[in-house]
């Protein structure tokens, strides 16, 4: 009886540590898998979540407002997995934030352009932009990818993760850019080294969730049952070929995840990552950025627990929003087949009270 009654209060003890979403957002049809973030910098009302629905032949991207509504839907894709979104890309002799995505079976990109009030998406390349070329089956599949802007000269790379690669140059970085009214991705390098430790013995991993921090100019990616691996962003960058760090070798009691940076003035910040759980995935934070000459000791300050199911990707934005002054938080939701939206200050305040973070950094 004492047993069963100390089980109940650990299970109570538990729930009440998981922080709560402000917002659920409406159901995609079949298997959710990322979000990303857009901000309207005019009228933050107006921002939208991209999320999208990893299904083979009928998936899609969709759109949601912060309320968590559906605004628009794009289909069908042909297992769409990854999403990311970056602002000022040069085309037509402008500037346009785009919001980019890997369509897995047909080996490509799909690249769209968001209008600047948010009221629009359009395809600006709707046969797709080739990539991982050569590459046998599932290698020539793009799952993950994240988008960099270069500080120094605007210039925009997407960097893709295949469903399985060897045990180097995993990643494959494109250099995306507008001519003559088409967009091009050229290839300028494959960098990344790969443990290919998988779930159980003989089993290889993935690589899916990746992030670059545009401002500081690095790379991070999730080798799932290995550690969070850090490289320079920039590929003309003279230790582009040198790994700087590896995050996140302890502590996971899922696969490491989706990746995200929670940035605030002068490199302050977090890098976020989940801990892919069935039924509470974990968010662990860790500091975006070093100590004085060792920029990339970054140490996990803490492991939050939440509702969210199983969650592969997520996104973080620090911009003060509509019902989330603080930021807000996207995460994949499984089961129930939607995205939850958190306020930042819910993960600031365990931030602040369980690990002791400096007030400054949030």
């Amino acid at each position: 009886m004492l047993s069963l009654l100390l089980a109940a209060l650990i299970a109570v003890a538990a729930q009440s540590s998981v922080i709560r979403p402000q917002v659920a957002t409406a159901q995609v049809p079949n298997d959710p898998d990322d979000p990303a973030i857009w901000v309207n910098a005019t009228d933050p009302s107006k921002s939208l979540i991209f999320a999208t629905d990893k299904m083979p032949v009928t998936g899609g991207l969709y759109v949601f407002g912060l309320d968590g509504k559906l605004k628009r839907t794009i289909a069908p894709l042909d297992r769409p997995n990854n999403v990311d979104v970056e602002y000022g890309f040069a085309t037509g002799g402008q500037r346009v934030d785009i919001a980019v995505v890997t369509e897995r079976l047909k080996h490509r990109l799909r690249i769209f352009a968001i209008a600047p009030d948010g009221s629009d998406v359009r395809d600006l390349a709707p046969n797709g932009l080739a990539v991982l070329a050569g590459q046998p089956a599932p290698a020539s599949e793009p799952m993950g990818i994240a988008l960099y802007k270069r500080p120094r000269d605007g210039a925009v790379f997407a960097i893709v993760a295949p469903k399985t690669g060897g045990t180097t140059n995993y990643l494959w970085q494109y250099h995306l850019v507008e001519a003559g009214g088409a967009i091009t991705a050229t290839l300028v390098r494959r960098f990344g080294a790969f443990s290919q430790i998988g779930p159980v013995p003989g089993e290889i991993g993935e690589i899916e969730a990746v992030v670059v921090d545009d401002a500081l100019g690095y790379v991070y990616y999730s080798d799932e049952r290995f550690g969070i691996r850090k490289w320079h962003a920039d590929p003309d960058h003279a230790d582009a070929a040198k790994e700087l760090a590896v995050l996140g070798r302890d502590g996971y009691q899922g696969d490491r995840e989706g990746l995200a940076i929670y940035s605030t003035p002068n490199g302050g910040g977090y890098l976020v990552a989940s801990d892919q759980i069935p039924g509470g995935t974990r968010l662990m934070i860790y500091s975006r950025n070093g100590s004085a000459g060792r920029p990339h000791e970054q140490p996990l300050l803490t492991a939050i627990p939440t509702g969210a199911d199983s969650t592969d990707g997520l996104d973080v934005t620090s911009s003060p929003l509509p019902g989330f002054p603080n930021g807000l938080l996207a995460m994949m939701n499984s089961s129930p087949r939607n995205f939850l939206l958190y306020q930042w200050s819910a993960v600031a305040a365990r931030l602040k009270d369980g690990a002791g973070a400096p007030r400054g950094q949030w």
